[in-house]
């Protein structure tokens, strides 16, 4: 810390009090009867200020600037404007002594030998307090809560802003130490309220607000008149009998002086927000000082130590942002710091520090070493085993212990000193001198080696690195690079104030000056950025600046120099500086420029560095073809211009190396197909081929489909036209294009097909199955959509195609509730099992629901079933008896009507079925059969109605004893529907030529069973045609002849089921329902 005098007067009366403007602008002194306005900034005497009668002790100023007010010796306060001119007057008993404006509510404390009062502007009055004693000074807390008197008797009294006293301090020493002069520090990073106060004990003290001391009290050695804080509460500003101002730290260490005087220093004030300090003395001289303050600062890479508040030290890690904090309670004058020692010079003493532990980031230090002497140096410089104690032109080397242990003389002072590094106790110094000479110094040889010299003093230097370069700023502001090794002047840069090489990076280096930060790679033009400050490091990417007080590390991108590596294609130089810090897309462009100049190696670090996997696999690529041979790099360069979209520059590379079939693949890939053609070479049909069908592709994937469509069409892709086609439903292209496709080409044929069917267009499907061929595939469209018409007549003319179509035709029937159709359909198809599962059904439905005449029906078409059956197969039936067949060797269609007539006769039916069940080869399924009949239990209810039910039921059986009414051995034969019994006589056609009825009308046949009449062929043929009724049953069953023994009653006979009824009868029933009341053939179908 230096004081520097700015200008200085001198005014005929003592200076008692001194008060600045809030702004700085003007100063008040209280000098005789009189007040003196000063310019601050030149000293000049605005105006004096006439009001008292006697001299005028104290003055002061409000905080907001409108006013100030005086205090005399002829008991009265003046209230002045900050126009100088006086409003307000008032008046105490006894001299005033102090005067303090309350720094919030602008309230005015002025106080006397025997009382205090207070006065604001809103009060008309000023509220007056007696004091026991003499009140010297006075100051008001910051927030204005509290006002603090410093009494003659030694005693501190803090008071409220109503005048109460709320806190005594009683000192030790009493009246012998006057109170002269307190104030209240303004710090507002304090946490508590300080008090610091002056008395003539000639010691200082500090106080909290509740009155507890802090620390001990400070001894002066001289009476002390003024006392007030510098810079926001940092510093603390003293002066008295000692005729001199001092700087002292707010805790009471002296620091230094601030200025020398010839008189008592009467006040001292430091100007607001500035470092400037005003003195007035008792001569009436008046003093107007800037102070000061050198950096006292130590850097090595990343530790950076500088001075603080003048008598700490705080250590900082520029890259983790760590810092410590070193209290030496003395003035600390020089600092150095290298690898883990640092060296702190006090007033009487060094301290050497070392680190706890090696570890790189330790930022705990120790004390190592202490060389209790006073040594006076302009520069400090520590190394791992020594100090190097610099003074004008002479360095000498001190032991951890104080010892010299070696000593340089210089022919010029010594400008800049620097350690470079070395083992521990051989580090070598870099040292620049006035005369422009830079010499190497070991610390332990006794002979400096010189280096090079210019005709410029030094003012700053650094050694490169590998120490090979050397750069210097001289006096001249100029930067100069040298090469050590032939003291070649490499190249020189104007307007720097200091410079640094990059640790990491030998080719750069970064120098400030002129508020610019210019940063410099090997021989290119420099990069310049505005930057405040001085350049004192440079590392990787950071470099490290001091601005004023502080250092800070400036991330820098290093673009600016890669870029520049980059365009002279410099490519592992430009990795190396990106390495040093730059963007994602400085690596980016590194790695492309690498890899369109084929230096795979660092593109693929740089790919790396931004995880491109794409281009990794690319140059991995690319590797692997130059191990198995590959050296044609303008194949290489065509693939990487393709990857980067480059794709005409890649197509020339690739025509240029021969190779026009990749560029036709591009192309095509990227569905530049007017660019693709031009590579077609001599018209290859592949090449072609596969060029339209890839735009076709691309057309069906930009949602053009029809345009796809025909380029599929031209290349001969039917399949993927089709499918296109079909998806979109266009029904008419489809048939299109089957009508053209050649029947052999079955694959799209059979696509067209099923999308036309999908589409719902079963003509256009059932015209491309006819085209293929392909008949089972037609027949399964006609049941799929139910065109049973078509389908029917397909079976017609291929009989093999027949159980495709009836049993879908049987099961949709059945779906729709038409079960009579299905069952003939699943007995047409030859499905006998599914056609009497149908009848079982509609027979066991129709007697559950009491529907008996449905019930007989379907029984009807059971037998009509079974005689079919037996057309197909007779052998293996015989006839039993007249138109009863048994099956021989089919005991499941045995089983199956058995099983049928379970509600109706079951008991009768069963026995006489099962008699005959020896003559099967089936006992054990008949047995089992047998069994259950047997159990068969009919209930009361259904045998009721079975005998209410029309005679049609006894046509199955006849009750014991019934016989014909003209001839008892006959069975009768009974009208359908009115019960009357209907005479007729079977007969049987014999080939002999006797009448059987003319000779033996008697029918006298013996036995007790009917036996039908036998008949010769030509007696048969002599009979009316009106008098015997045929039942021309189908084989295997014979033929029956019947003859009516009532010639006048008129029978007809349905030629379906051979039923015979009445013919009024019939015809009766016939219209109402329409068809015939036994077998219901409708009366318009043909024949039987």
């Amino acid at each position: 810390m230096r004081a520097v005098l700015t200008w200085r007067d001198k005014a005929e009366h003592c200076i008692n009090d001194i008060a600045f403007k809030p702004d700085g602008t003007q100063l008040i002194l209280a000098a005789g009867s009189r007040l003196l306005v000063y310019d601050t900034s030149d000293g000049t005497l605005l105006q004096p200020l006439k009001g008292h009668k006697d001299t005028v002790y104290c003055v002061a100023y409000a905080k907001d600037g409108k006013r100030f007010a005086s205090g005399s010796a002829d008991k009265s306060v003046i209230i002045w404007t900050s126009k100088l001119e006086g409003i307000l007057k008032y008046t105490h008993n006894d001299a005033i002594q102090c005067v303090s404006y309350n720094p919030v509510t602008h309230q005015l404390a002025s106080c006397s030998s025997s009382d205090f009062g207070l006065w604001s502007p809103e009060q008309k009055s000023v509220s007056k307090h007696k004091s026991s004693s003499k009140i010297i000074c006075c100051s008001w807390t910051n927030d204005g809560q509290y006002l603090a008197l410093g009494m003659f008797n030694g005693i501190i009294s803090i008071r409220n802003k109503n005048g109460e006293e709320k806190v005594k301090i009683e000192r030790p020493g009493g009246s012998l130490s006057p109170v002269w002069s307190i104030c209240w520090n303004p710090s507002r990073e304090e946490r508590n309220d300080i008090l610091a106060v002056a008395d003539w004990g000639q010691k200082v003290s500090f106080y909290q607000l509740s009155g507890k001391q802090i620390g001990k009290d400070r001894a002066l050695n001289f009476d002390p008149c003024c006392i007030s804080y510098f810079t926001k509460g940092e510093y603390i500003l003293l002066g008295g009998s000692d005729k001199q101002v001092s700087l002292f730290t707010k805790d009471g260490v002296r620091l230094g002086t601030v200025g020398e005087q010839n008189s008592w220093v009467w006040t001292c004030q430091a100007k607001p927000d500035s470092n400037y300090v005003v003195v007035g003395c008792q001569d009436g001289t008046i003093s107007f000082y800037q102070l000061i303050f050198s950096t006292v600062h130590g850097l090595y890479k990343d530790r950076y130590a500088y001075r603080d508040s003048m008598t700490d030290v705080i250590v900082q890690h520029l890259i983790t942002e760590q810092k410590v904090r070193i209290k030496c309670k003395e003035l600390v004058k020089k600092i150095a710091i290298y690898r883990n020692r640092l060296a702190i010079q006090l007033p009487e003493k060094i301290l050497i520090y070392e680190l706890y532990s090696e570890d790189l980031s330790d930022m705990h230090y120790r004390v190592k070493e202490k060389i209790i002497k006073k040594f006076e140096c302009n520069l400090l410089v520590v190394c791992a085993s020594h100090i190097i104690l610099c003074q004008e032109k002479r360095l000498q080397c001190l032991s951890f212990s104080g010892v010299k242990e070696r000593e340089w003389q210089m022919e010029s002072l010594i400008r800049y000193i620097k350690v470079i590094g070395g083992p521990p106790g051989r580090e070598g110094l870099l040292v620049g001198l006035k005369n422009g000479q830079i010499l190497k110094i070991f610390v332990d040889n006794l002979f400096a080696i010189i280096l090079l010299k210019q005709a410029t003093a030094v003012r700053c230097l650094d050694m490169s690195a590998s120490r090979k370069k050397l750069a210097v700023v001289d006096e001249n502001d100029t930067c100069l690079v040298y090469d050590i090794d032939t003291k070649e002047l490499l190249f020189q840069e104007p307007n720097a104030n200091s410079v640094a090489w990059n640790t990491q990076c030998e080719d750069m280096l970064c120098f400030s000056g002129g508020g610019y930060l210019n940063i410099k790679a090997s021989t290119f033009p420099v990069h310049r950025q505005k930057l405040q400050g001085f350049v004192v490091g440079y590392n990787g990417s950071k470099i490290f600046c001091l601005h004023v007080f502080s250092i800070s590390a400036v991330e820098v991108p290093q673009s600016a120099p890669m870029y520049q590596y980059l365009d002279r294609k410099l490519f592992k130089e430009a990795y190396k500086i990106a390495c040093l810090g730059v963007t994602d897309t400085d690596w980016r462009e590194l790695a492309m420029e690498a890899l369109e100049g084929l230096d795979f190696e660092t593109a693929k670090k740089a790919f790396i560095r931004v995880q491109d996997l794409r281009y990794l696999e690319l140059i991995s690529s690319i590797e692997e073809r130059k191990k198995r041979g590959e050296t044609n790099n303008d194949l290489f360069l065509a693939d990487v211009f393709s990857y980067q979209g480059k794709f005409h520059e890649a197509a020339k590379l690739y025509k240029r190396s021969g190779h026009e079939n990749l560029a036709l693949e591009m192309y095509t890939d990227l569905c530049m197909f007017e660019y693709a053609k031009d590579f077609l070479g001599s018209g290859d049909p592949k090449e072609t081929k596969m060029l339209i069908t890839k735009q076709a592709d691309w057309a069906r994937n930009i949602k053009e489909p029809k345009a796809a469509v025909e380029m599929y069409i031209s290349a001969g892709e039917h399949v993927k036209a089709i499918e296109i086609c079909g998806d979109h439903g266009w029904v008419d292209m489809l048939i299109d294009i089957a009508r053209k496709l050649d029947k052999a080409e079955r694959e799209p044929l059979l696509l067209c097909a099923t999308y036309l069917k999908k589409l719902d267009s079963p003509g256009y499907a059932a015209e491309t199955y006819l085209k293929m061929g392909d008949l089972k595939s037609l027949v399964q469209l006609h049941v799929e959509t139910q065109r049973w018409d078509e389908a029917f007549a397909l079976g017609e003319k291929h009989p093999e195609f027949k159980d495709d179509i009836y049993v879908p035709y049987a099961q949709w029937l059945a779906e729709n509730d038409r079960f009579e159709e299905a069952q003939k359909a699943f007995h047409k198809a030859g499905r006998q099992r599914e056609a009497v599962q149908v009848l079982e059904q509609l027979t066991n439905n129709a007697v559950a629901e009491s529907r008996f005449n449905d019930a007989a029906y379907y029984y009807w078409m059971l037998s009509m079933q079974c005689l079919d059956i037996a057309q197909v197969c007779p052998s293996e039936w015989y006839e039993d008896r007249p138109g009863v067949m048994v099956g021989r060797s089919s005991p499941a269609l045995l089983i199956q009507s058995i099983s049928l007539p379970c509600y109706l006769g079951a008991h009768s039916w069963t026995w006489q079925i099962l008699p005959r069940r020896t003559q099967c080869l089936a006992s054990s399924t008949t047995s089992s059969v047998w069994q259950s009949c047997t159990m068969v239990t009919m209930p009361s209810i259904a045998t009721r109605k079975i005998r209410s039910v029309s005679i049609v039921l006894k046509l199955f059986s006849t009750s014991p004893g019934s016989c014909c009414t003209a001839c008892p051995r006959t069975p009768p034969r009974a009208s359908l529907k009115c019960s009357q019994i209907l005479r007729l006589v079977e007969t049987k056609d014999s080939i002999g030529d006797e009448d059987p009825f003319t000779a033996k009308l008697s029918f006298e046949q013996g036995g007790s069973e009917f036996v039908p009449v036998v008949v010769s062929r030509l007696v048969l043929r002599s009979m009316s045609r009106r008098d015997v009724l045929i039942k021309r049953w189908p084989p295997p069953l014979r033929w029956q002849y019947f003859r009516s023994l009532l010639p006048d009653a008129s029978i007809t006979m349905c030629p379906s089921c051979f039923q015979m009824f009445h013919s009024e009868d019939y015809e009766l029933l016939v219209l109402q329902h329409g068809c015939c009341p036994y077998c219901r053939r409708c009366k318009d179908d043909p024949g039987p």
